[in-house]
Protein backbone atom coordinates (compact mmCIF):
# COMPACT_ATOMS: atom_id res chain seq x y z
CA UNK A 1 0.00 0.00 0.00
CA UNK A 2 2.82 2.73 0.97
CA UNK A 3 4.30 1.28 -2.54
CA UNK A 4 1.02 3.10 -4.17
CA UNK A 5 0.68 6.13 -1.86
CA UNK A 6 4.63 7.07 -3.21
CA UNK A 7 3.92 6.47 -6.78
CA UNK A 8 0.91 8.75 -6.17
CA UNK A 9 2.99 11.53 -4.76
CA UNK A 10 6.09 11.03 -7.23
CA UNK A 11 3.69 11.14 -10.28
CA UNK A 12 1.63 13.95 -8.87
CA UNK A 13 4.98 15.79 -8.05
CA UNK A 14 6.30 15.05 -11.64
CA UNK A 15 2.80 16.58 -12.98
CA UNK A 16 3.09 19.82 -11.08
CA UNK A 17 6.73 20.10 -12.34
CA UNK A 18 6.08 20.22 -15.66
CA UNK A 19 2.46 22.00 -15.44
CA UNK A 20 4.89 24.82 -13.28
CA UNK A 21 7.00 25.02 -16.16
CA UNK A 22 9.67 22.51 -15.57
CA UNK A 23 9.72 19.77 -18.26
CA UNK A 24 13.04 18.94 -18.41
CA UNK A 25 12.92 18.13 -14.31
CA UNK A 26 9.84 16.60 -14.64
CA UNK A 27 10.75 14.28 -17.78
CA UNK A 28 13.67 13.13 -15.53
CA UNK A 29 11.44 11.86 -12.92
CA UNK A 30 9.01 10.42 -15.11
CA UNK A 31 11.49 8.35 -16.91
CA UNK A 32 12.25 7.28 -13.66
CA UNK A 33 8.92 6.33 -12.84
CA UNK A 34 8.09 4.47 -15.86
CA UNK A 35 11.18 2.44 -15.39
CA UNK A 36 10.01 1.59 -12.00
CA UNK A 37 6.32 0.93 -13.23
CA UNK A 38 6.62 -0.32 -16.61
CA UNK A 39 3.36 -1.66 -16.47
CA UNK A 40 1.30 1.74 -15.38
CA UNK A 41 -0.13 2.92 -18.21
CA UNK A 42 -0.87 6.74 -16.21
CA UNK A 43 2.90 6.74 -15.60
CA UNK A 44 3.29 6.34 -19.76
CA UNK A 45 0.91 8.84 -20.31
CA UNK A 46 2.63 11.67 -18.48
CA UNK A 47 5.80 10.51 -19.62
CA UNK A 48 5.03 10.50 -23.32
CA UNK A 49 3.13 13.80 -22.60
CA UNK A 50 6.33 15.83 -20.96
CA UNK A 51 8.28 14.17 -24.14
CA UNK A 52 5.79 16.08 -26.30
CA UNK A 53 6.36 19.12 -24.68
CA UNK A 54 10.23 18.81 -24.83
CA UNK A 55 9.85 18.19 -28.75
CA UNK A 56 11.20 14.93 -28.34
CA UNK A 57 8.15 13.66 -30.02
CA UNK A 58 10.26 10.05 -31.17
CA UNK A 59 10.73 9.12 -27.50
CA UNK A 60 7.17 9.67 -26.92
CA UNK A 61 5.86 7.30 -28.94
CA UNK A 62 6.43 3.96 -27.35
CA UNK A 63 5.54 5.94 -23.82
CA UNK A 64 1.62 6.78 -25.82
CA UNK A 65 2.12 3.33 -26.91
CA UNK A 66 2.40 1.83 -23.75
CA UNK A 67 -0.12 3.87 -21.79
CA UNK A 68 -2.74 2.90 -24.83
CA UNK A 69 -1.79 -1.38 -24.55
CA UNK A 70 -2.14 -0.31 -20.88
CA UNK A 71 -5.02 -0.43 -18.60
CA UNK A 72 -6.28 2.26 -15.89
CA UNK A 73 -6.41 6.11 -18.09
CA UNK A 74 -9.03 7.72 -17.42
CA UNK A 75 -11.26 8.34 -20.20
CA UNK A 76 -9.73 11.94 -20.95
CA UNK A 77 -5.90 10.95 -20.40
CA UNK A 78 -6.91 7.80 -22.73
CA UNK A 79 -8.31 10.48 -25.09
CA UNK A 80 -5.55 12.55 -24.45
CA UNK A 81 -2.98 9.39 -25.53
CA UNK A 82 -4.86 8.78 -28.56
CA UNK A 83 -4.36 12.34 -29.36
CA UNK A 84 -0.97 13.02 -28.37
CA UNK A 85 0.20 9.64 -30.28
CA UNK A 86 -1.63 10.46 -33.18
CA UNK A 87 -0.51 13.93 -33.78
CA UNK A 88 3.33 12.54 -33.12
CA UNK A 89 3.12 9.90 -35.54
CA UNK A 90 1.99 12.70 -37.63
CA UNK A 91 4.31 15.39 -36.43
CA UNK A 92 7.56 12.62 -37.25
CA UNK A 93 5.73 11.72 -40.67
CA UNK A 94 4.20 8.61 -40.29
CA UNK A 95 0.74 9.40 -41.84
CA UNK A 96 -0.62 6.12 -42.52
CA UNK A 97 -0.26 5.17 -38.28
CA UNK A 98 -1.62 8.66 -37.73
CA UNK A 99 -4.26 7.62 -39.45
CA UNK A 100 -4.64 4.58 -37.85
CA UNK A 101 -4.29 5.81 -34.34
CA UNK A 102 -6.73 8.53 -34.89
CA UNK A 103 -9.23 6.08 -36.11
CA UNK A 104 -8.75 3.75 -32.89
CA UNK A 105 -9.43 7.24 -31.20
CA UNK A 106 -12.57 7.18 -32.71
CA UNK A 107 -13.80 4.15 -32.47
CA UNK A 108 -13.52 4.88 -28.48
CA UNK A 109 -14.62 8.94 -29.08
CA UNK A 110 -16.83 9.05 -32.00
CA UNK A 111 -17.66 12.30 -31.58
CA UNK A 112 -14.89 14.27 -30.81
CA UNK A 113 -13.88 16.59 -32.97
CA UNK A 114 -10.69 17.33 -32.07
CA UNK A 115 -9.91 13.78 -32.88
CA UNK A 116 -11.87 14.18 -36.32
CA UNK A 117 -9.76 17.27 -36.73
CA UNK A 118 -6.60 15.68 -36.15
CA UNK A 119 -7.66 12.39 -38.26
CA UNK A 120 -8.78 15.36 -41.39
CA UNK A 121 -4.97 16.66 -40.77
CA UNK A 122 -3.24 13.06 -41.18
CA UNK A 123 -5.68 12.21 -44.14
CA UNK A 124 -4.40 15.11 -46.02
CA UNK A 125 -0.78 14.80 -45.28
CA UNK A 126 -1.45 10.82 -46.15
CA UNK A 127 -2.88 12.01 -49.74
CA UNK A 128 -6.27 11.65 -48.99
CA UNK A 129 -7.49 15.27 -49.16
CA UNK A 130 -10.85 14.24 -50.59
CA UNK A 131 -11.42 12.56 -47.10
CA UNK A 132 -10.13 15.15 -45.58
CA UNK A 133 -11.75 17.85 -46.36
CA UNK A 134 -15.47 15.79 -46.73
CA UNK A 135 -14.21 14.84 -42.42
CA UNK A 136 -13.96 18.60 -42.01
CA UNK A 137 -16.94 19.81 -43.29
CA UNK A 138 -18.98 17.24 -41.29
CA UNK A 139 -16.95 18.81 -38.21
CA UNK A 140 -18.12 22.11 -39.06
CA UNK A 141 -20.89 21.39 -39.62
CA UNK A 142 -21.81 19.25 -36.36
CA UNK A 143 -19.98 21.73 -34.36
CA UNK A 144 -20.38 25.54 -35.25
CA UNK A 145 -21.91 27.62 -33.36
CA UNK A 146 -22.26 29.72 -36.59
CA UNK A 147 -25.70 31.06 -37.23
CA UNK A 148 -24.88 31.19 -41.06
CA UNK A 149 -23.33 27.60 -40.52
CA UNK A 150 -26.13 26.26 -38.61
CA UNK A 151 -28.95 27.54 -40.97
CA UNK A 152 -26.76 25.39 -44.19
CA UNK A 153 -25.82 22.36 -41.96
CA UNK A 154 -28.13 20.09 -43.96
CA UNK A 155 -26.44 21.71 -47.39
CA UNK A 156 -23.12 21.45 -45.95
CA UNK A 157 -23.31 17.67 -44.81
CA UNK A 158 -25.04 16.96 -48.51
CA UNK A 159 -22.29 18.60 -49.94
CA UNK A 160 -19.61 17.24 -47.51
CA UNK A 161 -20.48 13.67 -49.29
CA UNK A 162 -20.95 14.66 -52.64
CA UNK A 163 -17.84 17.55 -53.37
CA UNK A 164 -17.91 16.78 -57.06
CA UNK A 165 -21.50 16.96 -57.34
CA UNK A 166 -21.55 20.75 -58.03
CA UNK A 167 -18.80 20.64 -60.32
CA UNK A 168 -20.60 17.96 -62.40
CA UNK A 169 -23.90 19.56 -62.03
CA UNK A 170 -21.69 22.71 -63.65
CA UNK A 171 -20.49 20.92 -66.39
CA UNK A 172 -23.99 20.03 -67.51
CA UNK A 173 -25.28 23.28 -67.58
CA UNK A 174 -22.23 24.31 -69.76
CA UNK A 175 -22.65 21.50 -72.17
CA UNK A 176 -26.50 22.65 -71.83
CA UNK A 177 -25.81 25.76 -73.27
CA UNK A 178 -22.90 25.14 -76.14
Amino acid sequence: MSDDRERDAALAGAVRMREQGHPGRARERLVELAERYPEDAEVAYQTAWVHDSLGLEAEAVPFYERALGGTGLSPEDRHGAFLGLGSTHRILGSYGAAVRTLRGGLEEFPDDPALHAFLAMALYNDGDAREAVRLLLRTLAATSGDRGVREYRRAIEHYADDLDGVHEAHEGEQEAES
